[in-house]
């Protein structure tokens, strides 16, 4: 697997609205608290985070972007892996004997804070599908 590539500030721009409209879907699907969706796209500020959920618009930085991309992968390796749509989206709150998690879901170490913990949960899907 590859790291996101950088995208220019005005491509940023045009793929806001898709960005914002996939993750919010992913959010919902994975039955995500506020504050939990605020910590995984970086904390941005609540008004900031409100605004992007009302209007699926707005500036969309590159880490917010690559956040965005880390989830979007995570959610078509989970829906590849697992073909029940519920078992997808229920793992990623089910609790995980993997070394990377230690007994924990995948969530929380998502929910770590930094961009890496979404790039180790993305990577160990891969590695169990055998593309990593």
């Amino acid at each position: 697997m590859s790291a996101p590539v950088p995208v220019a500030a005005s491509s940023r721009s045009s793929l806001a609205g898709p960005a914002l409209r996939t993750f919010f879907r992913i959010a919902e699907k994975w039955s995500l608290s506020t504050d939990q969706a605020r910590r995984l796209l970086g904390s941005p500020a609540r008004s900031t985070f409100y605004r992007w959920k009302r209007d699926l618009s707005g500036s969309l930085s590159q880490d917010v972007i690559e956040r965005i991309s880390y989830i979007l992968g995570i959610y078509k390796a989970l829906h590849i892996h697992f073909p029940d749509r519920e078992q997808a989206d229920g793992w990623v709150k089910r609790a995980n004997s993997g070394l990377l998690f230690g007994g924990a879901s995948a969530l929380d170490r998502m929910l770590g804070g930094q961009v890496a913990d979404l790039y180790f949960v993305r990577q160990y899907l891969d590695s169990q599908r055998g593309w990593g």
